[in-house]
């Protein structure tokens, strides 16, 4: 049999105006000079304001924000020297993921003399780090979609490769999580269902990932659940707090399930990330139903096993049909030539890119070069490659299982 390393010991204050509760999340982790992480997109926003007014007066505080999405290397490296000129001892992370990213390795690298690649997610690379100078972080997202705020990792691109590293260590983990609807009810439709469809892949390639967690499997279905009942109102209602603090813990429940393992969606999608700037959550949901109809094979009897509490007719076409209805309805394109010049794209760096992605080992189906070059063709196909009577669901299953 074989030994599995299980964790979830991450502290959550979850609820309307939760946010107002980062004093006494200070004070819980015994901080004096906190740094406040947050992108260049959020610092002018008023309850960014309120929170840093409401901090200047009992903290020394520190503030980074020079960064957007998809951060790299250098932007880490800049934050850890302000962190370190500012004799800071805490970070305090709002935003996206990529502020939490920034700000989980931040908190991280301040503390270590090797470089930030060095601590790849490949083997016990973790174990190189000097866990004694981690400093604590508290994590308040405004999307609910990475989940960043309760994983182990931090996606941070490596500009000299163009390539998206995930960097892991256990002590990544934020000492406090503080998941405030309110935060995120002002999110575009747009990017609600984009970072929604994140959340959903998260706990769809943890479910679906070999090996045995039950404890993991269990979070992922529910947090499926809470998105399949909350994302489109969500979407509809941008105020509807109760939808969006069941995406919020969905997007956490993901983070926290994936520890399991994800698959082809993220392999696929990290490569079009760090090439070219497209938004996580738009490249995984595009990706997919193709990687469901890849690897049906080997998940076809786990997602019929969870149709009905999805409540779906109990066969893995009726979720494949979910999904590629759900993207419909949330105007997610369903090819990547509609957000990405096709030409602009060399297939065969992507797709060693995809190949060599750490998500990769723990796809149910076992995956070569030829398959991921193979998904990022039929990605690109038009509607127009429909034959008489069939529709898009059959086109995405004769591609993928025909090729």
């Amino acid at each position: 049999m074989t030994n599995y390393n299980w964790n979830y010991p991450t502290t959550v204050w979850v609820g309307k105006d939760r946010a107002k509760d980062l004093k006494k999340a200070c004070d819980e982790i015994k901080t004096l000079k906190p740094l406040l992480v947050t992108d260049r997109d959020l610092i002018d926003l008023e309850f960014i304001k309120d929170l840093i007014n409401d901090l200047d007066k009992k903290f020394k505080l520190s503030i980074f924000s020079n960064f957007s999405g998809n951060p790299n290397g250098e932007n880490v490296d800049e934050g850890v020297e302000v962190f370190k000129n500012n004799s800071c001892d805490s970070v305090i992370a709002i935003g996206g993921g990529s502020a939490l990213d920034v700000g989980k390795a931040i908190a991280f690298m301040s503390g270590q003399s090797r470089p930030i690649w060095d601590f790849e997610d490949i083997g016990d690379y973790w174990k190189r780090a000097d866990e004694k100078n981690i400093s604590p972080i508290i994590a308040i997202p405004t999307t609910a979609g990475t989940g960043s705020e309760t994983g182990r990792a931090s996606a941070i691109i490596n500009a000299k490769t163009g390539i998206k590293k995930i960097i892991f260590h256990p002590k990544f983990l934020p000492s406090i999580v503080i998941l405030d609807p309110v935060l995120t009810k002002d999110l575009s439709p747009r990017l609600t269902g984009a970072t929604g469809m994140d959340a959903l892949a998260h706990n769809l390639e943890a479910f679906c990932a070999p090996g045995f967690h039950p404890m993991a499997d269990g979070i992922a279905i529910e947090g499926m659940r809470l998105i399949k009942k909350s994302l489109l109102k969500a979407v509809k209602d941008g105020s509807d707090l109760d939808a969006r603090s069941d995406l919020l813990a969905a997007a956490s429940m993901g983070s926290t399930a994936f520890q399991k393992g994800l698959g082809a969606i993220h392999s696929l999608s990290h490569p079009l990330n760090a090439q070219f700037n497209l938004h996580h959550g738009l490249s995984n949901a595009i990706f997919m139903p193709y990687v469901l109809s890849f690897n049906k094979e080997n998940i076809e009897e786990r997602i019929i096993s969870i149709c009905d509490y999805l409540n779906l007719s109990k066969s893995f076409d009726a979720f494949l049909e979910w999904v590629l209805e759900l993207r419909k309805e949330l105007n997610i394109p369903h090819k990547l030539s509609d957000v990405i010049e096709i030409k602009k794209m060399n297939l065969d760096d992507l797709s060693k890119m995809a190949l060599d992605d750490p998500s990769t080992s723990s796809n149910p189906k076992k995956l070569t070069i030829n398959d991921m070059k193979a998904m990022y063709e039929h990605s690109t196909v038009s509607y127009t490659h429909l034959r008489a009577h069939e529709t898009v669901l059959d086109l995405v299953c004769r591609l993928l299982l025909e090729k």
